[in-house]
């Protein structure tokens, strides 16, 4: 009889699997073993059997996974409360057991009714507990959600001088909270999704109604609901299947874990994407402009945050073309070089066995794994084997006459340039392409580096993010919208949203430029 009852419960676990809506059994027995089983008997899952009521008792059982939930809740909230049934709701025949257990027992904000197998599991594995009657086929996903986490801590990737120093967690509902906190606004919608077949990661989409572009908010929802894969670990996995751009090296989807970044975006009319188990909050449609610029611009006064936005765009185009200038100018335009500059090159170069361009792709790459190291290494030594490296090196190589003390200078110039970039995002597209400029600038010289800048202008132009062109509003073009892109305007002169984002409503200031006081 053992074994005939395990080859049943065998072929229910197997029938559940195909079938999505198997509904849930009368016999609490039955049902404790389907879950016990189709999770192989986990060690942390936690089943309690107790009895409600005292006059007419009933056997109920509570399933939990143990780590993902708020044991406090459970253990005052839940059991104490159904282990001492009130005597007068137990008297009364008119209430149904349930409904005495739903409206007078439960002491718990979130209470939903389970009728099948399948959405059991959403809510148990999601960190919601379980409360099945014996003798009834439906039971209730209570919201005991919790469990350890880091909480609220500090920016470690986009740090401002002057600003809020909060950052997302990996909680969804914390990250969540923390905009709630910012944007108290009846029109913050949002929407929940379960992506992934094995892991039922919990996203959840924010968007300002009114203000969010409609069709963007519709395309977004379409592509999460086609999202068919087995996992999402990591917001990266969103990123890459809703993006429009797939073959190219800019990123086209925002990501922070800044929640003001995040809540400003929003009152553009973009939408954030939370994605459980990661601090970092995607955001979109995403502009080639938005990764040149900082939350701190706006904590500025306008004119720091100019000069501030005008040395990162001259940045962005020194990390891109330094050492690529460097190769064109030394092999193929030395008249363009000053004498003087130029006889102190080639005797710098004397001696040297390498062509410019093997000297600057070593260097690079030399530079490159150093950076690497000094990210994976804890963080306590990083810094230090980074700076000690590249400096030991760099004149190890000088001394021993494989590079020049020039080609030195022209890597770390362009290193620090790199790191003045805001988004880490670009930094890497800029130094994936630098090494294709270099290889255009030593076969083409000058004419190559102006060859490549065009084509990859014609790239970004092309590129599209949710619908909205990725150069907006440069291109196409929008006299409105310069005004918060190299230059940050004061605040009473930005009046209205992009336009291109934001159709609807479309006015975000009507404050006048502030008056000095008459004099008496």
């Amino acid at each position: 009889m053992q074994f005939r009852s395990k080859k049943k419960q065998k072929a229910i676990v197997e029938n559940i699997s195909k079938d999505h809506n198997v509904p849930l059994s009368t016999d609490l027995t039955e049902n404790s073993r389907i879950i016990s089983n189709m999770l192989g008997e986990s060690v942390d899952f936690v089943s309690r059997s107790f009895m409600i009521g005292v006059q007419k008792p009933v056997k109920a059982q509570l399933f939990y996974i143990d780590g993902i939930v708020d044991s406090v809740i459970i253990h005052h909230d839940l059991l104490k409360g159904l282990m001492i049934e009130s005597r007068e709701a137990e008297q009364s025949n008119q209430i149904d057991r349930l409904e005495l257990l739903e409206k007078h027992l439960l002491a718990i904000g979130m209470v939903n009714h389970v009728e099948t197998i399948t959405d059991l599991f959403k809510h148990l594995l999601s960190g919601d507990s379980i409360l099945l009657i014996d003798g009834y086929a439906k039971g209730f996903s209570l919201d005991t959600r919790g469990g350890e986490n880091r909480g609220i801590a500090s920016v470690t990737t986009q740090e401002v001088v002057r600003g809020p120093k909060e950052a997302f967690s990996e909680r969804i509902n914390l990250n969540i909270a923390l905009i709630r906190r910012k944007i108290k606004d009846p029109n913050l919608w949002m929407k929940n999704y379960k992506i992934g077949n094995k892991t039922q990661t919990d996203v959840t989409v924010a968007y300002l109604n009114g203000v969010a572009n409609d069709d963007i908010v519709q395309e977004l929802d379409k592509r999460l609901k086609d999202i068919d894969i087995d996992s999402i670990l990591e917001g990266a996995y969103i990123e890459e299947l809703v993006q429009d751009g797939v073959y190219t090296p800019f990123p086209t989807v925002y990501n922070t874990e800044r929640p003001d970044t995040i809540a400003a975006g929003i009152l553009e009319g973009k939408i954030a994407i939370f994605v459980d188990g990661t601090p970092f909050v995607l955001l979109i449609p995403a502009l080639f402009i938005d990764f040149l610029q900082s939350s701190e611009d706006y904590y500025q006064r306008a004119d720091i945050a100019t000069f501030i936005r005008v040395l990162r765009t001259i940045s962005f185009f020194l990390a891109l073309l330094t050492p690529s200038l460097y190769i064109a100018l030394t092999i193929f335009h030395q008249e363009m070089v000053p004498t003087t500059l130029l006889i102190s090159l080639a005797a710098q170069r004397e001696g040297i066995p390498f062509p410019a361009f093997i000297e600057a792709v070593l260097m690079e790459f030399t530079f490159e794994l150093l950076r690497e190291a000094g990210i994976r290494l804890p963080s306590t030594v990083g810094s230090a084997i980074s700076i000690v490296g590249a400096l030991v090196l760099g004149q190890a190589a000088v001394d021993a006459g494989i590079v020049s003390a020039m080609m030195v200078i022209i890597v770390s110039f362009t290193a620090i340039s790199s790191f003045v970039f805001p988004s880490y995002n670009l930094a890497i597209t800029v130094r994936m392409l630098r090494f294709g400029y270099m290889l255009l600038a030593a076969t083409l010289g000058l004419y190559g580096i102006f060859t490549g800048l065009i084509i990859m202008v014609l790239h970004m132009v092309s590129l599209r993010s949710f619908g909205v062109p990725y150069l907006t509003p440069l291109g196409p073009f929008s006299l409105s919208g310069q005004k918060d892109v190299f230059v940050r305007a004061p605040f009473w002169l930005q009046r209205t949203r992009q336009p291109l984002q934001s159709q609807k409503n479309i006015v975000r200031n009507q404050t006048d430029s502030p008056q000095p006081p008459k004099g008496r």
